[in-house]
């Protein structure tokens, strides 16, 4: 059975700002802070056997995973299907920018969210098909291996949400909104655990299905 760690990337100036990143490619890499969180996670890994270690190939996830693996001796692997939602039009902008400035995306999106993207961006769904794909392929290169992923807030709760057992109010509890969160799921065939750690505020639950990678 497959071990995949799943972490967030660390902070960047847009996240401190409350600016929404998605793909653009003036979004900002780590700041103090999330170099700080890097490390942080680095040293709370500290023992694992990790085989391979995968990252979205955006800057922000990709030096944040640089930094964890560097005393592995592993190269990271960049996967581009675990990038964050394309945010289009919105990126880098504050809410309530967006909110004056596209009202009615806001509206529709509101009604649809699952298959409405924003102006320009991509939908949830269209994300959720991408990411489960990759996670499909890299499980299939790594049986009964330890894996570590480094991506984003919605690409990561596309993986949580998609495992079977995990309820709605459960799957939020879960979504990764901490800057360089931790979670483990067990992946392949079989029983998984899923669980996010951050600072002292722990969340555990056991699920009996696997993720659904299809």
């Amino acid at each position: 059975m497959t071990e995949l760690w799943l972490v967030r990337h660390g902070q960047t100036d847009w996240n401190l700002t409350g600016r929404w990143q998605g793909q653009a490619s003036d979004a900002p890499g780590l700041n103090e802070t999330g170099r700080a969180q890097a490390l942080a996670i680095r040293e709370q890994m500290n023992g694992n056997n990790f085989s391979a270690v995968y990252s979205s190939d955006l800057l922000r996830a990709r030096q944040t995973a640089e930094l964890i693996a560097q005393p592995l001796g592993l190269t990271v692997a960049l996967e581009p299907r675990l990038r964050e939602i394309n945010l289009g039009a919105w990126e880098g902008m504050l809410s309530e920018e967006i909110e004056t400035k596209y009202p009615q995306a806001l509206a529709e999106r509101a009604r649809n969210p699952f298959e409405t993207p924003a102006p320009d961006g991509e939908s949830p769904s269209e994300v959720t098909e991408r990411v489960l794909a990759a996670v499909h392929e890299i499980v299939g290169r790594h049986p009964d291996e330890s894996i570590l992923i480094v991506a984003h807030g919605v690409s990561l709760a596309v993986i949580i949400c998609n495992t079977p057992g995990i309820s709605d109010g459960g799957c939020l509890r879960a979504h990764p909104k901490q800057c360089a969160a931790i979670s483990r799921a067990m992946a392949s065939i079989g029983i998984y655990t899923l669980g996010i750690n951050h600072a002292n505020h722990p969340f555990h639950t056991k699920v009996n299905s696997p993720i659904d990678c299809r």
